[in-house]
């Protein structure tokens, strides 16, 4: 990410150390094996469908951030198979794509920072907990190679899981309770058996059998699995159309039914680091300065996550500089503090809007008498059943014509009678008094 005005010297610079050919990135151009591209300056790189993408840089003289640019899209574009280093460098550019490429299963590599010329990158990754593996830079094209010749076992139909792959898995489950004191039983399978598989490759572990003895002499690779299983991409305004279109019609909407003023409640569900939290406080904050209502309306937000660290550093509300990719700076401005170490942190009056606190949503009480609920992109990691539980949970939590908010995968099948679409394609959802019981549901008395 070098300055635009700057002539880059570097492929140039490190060809001298390598035999695979070095060339500077071009627009469209098909990416191929053994070969090194360089982004050329004053550029964002992305990938799509195998081409190498230019774009223009959203913010020439601000905070520029290529690296997490091109990360996010290489996980989106490659998922599993995605592998990400961060070597030395200023700032915390690429904590935020190491964190993407962790959620869809890929390799995350971090050089030891010690070894770095400037740590400072390698360091907030390593803070951020997104590095799999930390070791000097010249270790880790060995680390690379070891984890793609792990025999990887391909996964079966669920049905079809091998029964010794089965009790070891639950074996692994068990051992998750009785160190976090929740129960995972009731994720899908998959899920559970790909992250673990994350784990065994990283430890060069050759069996699932293998794997459960190493977690029963080793506490910290249990709780850093807890962290892996919860592992969930989260920014400011993630899907920037669902929050327009709360802020302009779905929050005026719940304004214009109560023309008496309100004491509104909405609870965001597997919240991670506060994020989203801190988005529905800033939207609905604009939607009222821009209705100014003469009746009086407030939101109070109760924010939940299984994880008790992230639900710590959703408290304090701060974050690195990154956040300038997803958060507009007249936003930043005025709803962010800038920390004197660098980074943000969110202003007061934000702060105060939200409770934060530690819940599993599985099997603690929900929040009732809501008005929005959302659980963005947290479905999808539960097993049919747990998913079957918990919607009539929602339904039951949520207030006459309350909304409820999905993530973009989501979808509530044979439950759209309990809700009706508001906005599909923001995945915004609106529950209908259900007079009769469904059939096949129980819905608690309220």
């Amino acid at each position: 990410h070098l300055d635009p005005l700057h002539v880059s010297a570097l492929p140039g610079l490190l060809q001298r150390f390598t035999s695979m050919p070095v060339v500077e990135a071009e627009d469209g151009m098909t990416v191929a094996a053994d070969r090194v591209y360089v982004i050329p300056p004053n550029k964002d790189l992305s990938l799509l469908h195998g081409r190498l993408l230019l774009l223009e840089p959203f913010a020439p003289r601000g905070l520029r951030l290529p690296i997490d640019f091109f990360l996010r899209s290489l996980a989106e574009e490659r998922q599993e198979r995605a592998i990400g280093i961060i070597l030395s460098g200023m700032g915390s550019d690429g904590v935020f794509g190491l964190r993407a490429i962790k959620e869809k299963d890929g390799l995350t590599l971090v050089q030891e920072p010690a070894g770095a010329q400037a740590e400072s990158m390698p360091r907030s990754a390593i803070e951020a907990g997104v590095a799999d593996i930390v070791a000097p830079a010249e270790v880790l094209p060995q680390r690379i190679l070891q984890y793609l010749a792990h025999p990887a076992r391909m996964l079966p139909a669920e049905p079809d899981l091998q029964a010794e792959v089965l009790s070891a898995l639950d074996q692994v489950i068990i051992l998750l309770r009785e160190r976090s004191g929740n129960d995972f039983s009731l994720y899908k399978t998959n899920t559970l058996y790909r992250r673990i598989e994350r784990r065994m490759a990283v430890h060069q572990l050759a069996t699932m059998k293998d794997y459960v003895r190493f977690l029963r002499g080793n506490l910290q690779e249990t709780d850093l699995l807890f962290k892996e299983l919860l592992i969930g991409v989260t920014s400011f305004f993630r899907d920037a159309e669902v929050w327009e279109t709360l802020r302009s019609e779905s929050i005026p909407t719940l304004l214009a039914a109560n023309p008496g003023g309100k004491a509104l409640r909405a609870w965001v569900a597997a919240c991670s680091t506060g994020e989203e939290a801190y988005s529905l406080a800033i939207v609905f904050k604009e939607a009222v300065e821009k209705l100014q209502p003469e009746a009086r309306f407030t939101l109070q937000i109760y924010a939940t996550d299984l994880d008790p660290d992230a639900i710590d550093r959703a408290r304090k509300g701060c974050y690195p500089d990154n956040i300038a990719a997803d958060v507009s700076p007249e936003r930043l401005a005025r709803y962010f503090v800038a920390e004197e170490g660098g980074g943000y942190r969110i202003s007061k009056d934000i702060r105060e809007m939200v409770v934060f606190a530690t819940q599993n949503i599985a099997g603690d009480p929900p929040f009732t008498k809501l008005d929005i609920l959302s659980c963005r992109n947290l479905l999808i990691y539960f097993g049919a059943q747990l998913q079957k539980n918990l919607l009539p949970l929602f339904y039951y939590a949520l207030n006459r014509d309350g909304l409820l908010l999905l993530g973009s995968a989501e979808t509530i099948g044979n439950f759209g009678h309990l809700f009706v679409p508001v906005n599909n394609k923001a995945r915004i959802f609106r529950r209908l008094d259900q007079a009769l019981p469904v059939a096949g549901l129980e819905l608690p008395s309220r």
